[in-house]
């Protein structure tokens, strides 16, 4: 038999993740300032970055539905 979802705490393990990627996105950020990094690691960094960036906006999307379903009693 499936286990229950339960999304009671999908919301703070969203802000979790959300504060992680933006924590790797500023160590990129770092390591893209060091001058001994070659062309085709930055390019790499950056487009890496790039989906960092739109992944936390996707996180932030999806932590806000979970809020707004668990102050309306759906979760």
């Amino acid at each position: 038999m499936a286990k229950p979802d339960n999304r009671y705490n999908n919301a703070e393990r969203l802000e979790q993740m959300i504060n992680n990627t933006i924590e790797n996105l500023e160590e990129a950020h770092k390591t893209l300032q060091n001058e001994d990094l070659n062309e085709v690691d930055k390019e790499a960094i950056e487009a890496k970055n790039v989906r960092r960036e739109q992944s936390i906006e996707s996180f932030k999307a999806e932590m806000e539905d979970e809020i707004i379903a668990r102050e309306n009693g759906e979760i």
